[in-house]
């Protein structure tokens, strides 16, 4: 696959194009004109901004963008995404602690977990499919940390009105700083869009090949001779590390289908579909250590706990899962669209052994049949737009959802949205059953379900934006370190019995003066618990000043600034590379370190060029820079990068 990457890298850029600089809004729609707008083509020879189109599975849709924003600049990253209340790990591609608990996606139903590994992949939901007039290309670069690249192209194509596909690869390859840090990760995208003339058929699909090799160290053994800034150790090379030839290895592949189909011969104010979707994945996780040993100055310790090989230990997870879901959809347009559902959930997370130990037998697998029914109605009026869902397990799970939304738009500079979500999940599997050749990572559980409320407000004004979100979780889950040796991480999963609430209070405003601008984020967090379990700081903010101009008659786009990012003390989470999760620690604070970074943007023609050095003053505020307890945030560094955009 990566010789595959690297031929598609070099012939894609020979489809040159030319562009033009546009930005848009769709307007709001009914569901079949949605559907429509997702495929029509405009006849016109010349091809507008607003036929360049990226269409997410819920019809939601934002057009091609070669602006150079403070957003830009906020996404220019691996992930390709804001990364406003994360919190990287020394290396780039791998996992991030999470400052702020609201970024949490939920689902009700059960996940394969390695929650960790699963950063950068890309999920269903997540996969934009292309509706564009002419062929496009895009090509991204970041330099990394240490030797090696990161790069992510993607070009799409309409063979035809009605027929459009997208093919894409985003790889990485990072040594990192520190001892046995090396990372790469590859992710191969394919999407194809289709309807038919008559507007009766719509299929959107995709396939997705992601994997992740990550070479774990397990964090530094003597935090004294980071903080101590001996010169002898800046270089990071000889700070002593937990593991050194351990390795993780995550891949996932799936195949993917939602389509559509219109009863009625012709459109009218009546319509009825049946629709269809496919879900079918297949992940992989394997954990090998060579050497079990582990050196903390000149002591040996088994960092996780006895095992029972005494060299190359390897642990492998496999697991697939097949979900279906086939509705019928009435649309009406007075009153709105309503749909009835049922759905199949199977799934396997499954080993090549049973073990039998004195206090149990750990099975091989676990394996699950859920099967739900539910509707959703939706409603799409003048100002109002509302979406209300609702599904319950009717085989012998107990689960459910009930998820309401409602969205008014007063006019351009008002907007609110309103949600509500009572969610009754069941465990990720990695909490019910994991087999390891460690003793202690063994386990078999019959975890209670996860009971979720959440409420939850958005407001954009002409004077801020805000975002907030009160949350009450009962029975929660989380793992947490059980070794009564510090050297050691014997981690398990727990559940908490009572009910944990949380609060979330983000304001944003950018503050304009002349060509300077003042971007400001602040986010407020609460929690009321009996145990410190679900910890998360009091304060995150980022602040960016920021200066923009063009020059040379307009032919250069220059943004340049400086940004502050800042949060206060509390019990981050540790990382652990055996289940590849992170999990609870109350031993030791990290935070209330500054974090700047310099910035120099600049845009030319369909060119943007970035130019960054991050973390200028890790030199001057002293080592107390961690992104977990035993793991160093990045030192400073110098970035490049650049995304280039072709099309006609």
């Amino acid at each position: 696959m990566r010789i595959l990457f690297f031929l598609y890298f070099l012939i894609v850029p020979t489809l040159l194009f030319s562009q033009n600089d546009s930005r848009g809004e769709e307007p709001k729609r009914s569901f079949s004109d949605r559907l429509k707008g997702a495929n029509d083509k405009d006849t016109t020879k010349v091809a507008t901004m607003d036929m360049y189109r990226f269409i997410t599975l819920e019809r939601d849709t934002t057009y091609l963008d070669t602006s150079l924003t403070i957003e830009r600049e906020y996404s220019h990253n691996y992930l390709r995404r804001d990364l406003f209340g994360l919190l990287a790990l020394p290396n780039e591609g791998q996992a991030y602690n999470k400052l702020q608990y609201s970024l949490t996606e939920i689902s009700p139903y059960p996940e394969m977990g390695f929650k960790a590994k699963q950063f950068n992949f890309l999920e269903a939901n997540q996969i934009r499919y292309s509706s564009v007039a002419t062929p496009v290309t895009e090509l991204y670069f970041k330099s990394i940390l240490g030797k090696g690249h990161s790069v992510d192209s993607f070009f799409a194509v309409n063979v035809s009105p009605n027929l459009n596909f997208s093919i894409a690869y985003k790889g990485l390859r990072s040594e990192g700083k520190y001892i046995n840090q090396l990372v790469s990760t590859g992710s191969f995208r394919f999407t194809t869009s289709y309807n038919d003339t008559g507007k009766r058929y719509f299929l959107n699909a995709h396939f997705t090949g992601q994997d992740a090799l990550h070479e774990e160290n397990g964090g530094i053994t003597t935090i004294e001779n980071f903080e101590s800034e001996d010169p002898d150790f800046k270089n990071r090379q000889r700070l002593q590390v937990y593991l050194t030839d351990a390795e993780s290895f995550f891949k996932a592949k799936r195949i993917f289908a939602d389509h559509i189909f219109r009863i009625n011969p012709t459109e009218g104010n009546n319509n009825l579909y049946v629709t269809h979707q496919f879900n079918y994945e297949n992940k992989f996780f394997e954990y090998y250590q060579p050497t079990i040993l582990s050196a903390v100055g000149t002591q040996s310790v088994i960092r996780f706990g006895d095992a029972i090989v005494t060299s190359d230990l390897k642990d492998q997870t496999h697991y697939n899962k097949m979900y279906n879901k086939a509705g019928v959809v009435y649309e009406n347009s007075i009153l709105g669209k309503f749909q009835f559902f049922i759905d199949d959930f199977r799934s396997n997370f499954y080993y090549g052994r049973i073990l039998i130990q004195d206090d149990g037998v750990i099975p091989a697998t676990l394996s699950r049949q859920i099967n739900s029914v539910g509707g959703q109605y939706e409603y799409w009026k003048n100002k109002w737009h509302g979406k209300f869902l609702l599904s319950r397990a009717i085989t012998n799970q107990s689960l459910s959802n009930l998820d309401a939304k409602l969205n008014y738009n007063l006019n351009d500079d008002f907007q609110f949205v309103f949600g509500y979500q009572n969610l009754n999940k069941l465990p990720n599997d990695n909490y019910n059953l994991f087999q390891s050749n460690y003793v202690n990572y063994n386990w078999s559980n019959n975890f209670k379900n996860e009971k979720i409320n959440v409420i939850s407000g958005e407001a954009v004004t002409p004077w801020f934006d805000a975002s907030l979100q009160i949350s009450a979780l009962t029975d929660y889950l989380y793992f947490e370190n059980s070794a009564t040796d510090p050297s050691q991480q014997i981690v398990t999963p727990n559940q908490f019995g009572g009910t944990i609430k949380y609060l979330s209070l983000k304001l944003s405003k950018e503050l304009t003066f002349g060509k300077f601008a003042l971007n400001n984020t602040i986010l407020y967090q609460k929690t009321d618990q009996q145990e410190a379990i679900l910890n998360v700081p009091e304060v995150v903010s980022r602040n960016t000043i920021y200066f923009t101009n063009y020059f040379f008659d307009k032919a250069l786009f220059l943004q340049a600034g400086i940004t502050l990012n800042y949060f206060t003390n509390y019990f981050a989470n540790e990382y652990n590379p055996v289940i590849g999760e992170f999990f609870v620690q109350q031993d030791k604070k990290i935070g209330n370190y500054p974090n700047l970074d310099f910035f120099i943007n600049a845009k030319i023609q369909r060119t943007r060029i970035y130019l960054k050095a991050e973390h200028f003053n890790a030199g001057y505020t002293g080592n107390n820079y961690y992104a977990t307890p035993n793991n160093p945030y990045r030192d400073m560094s110098i970035r490049f990068g650049l995304i280039w955009n072709f099309f006609n």
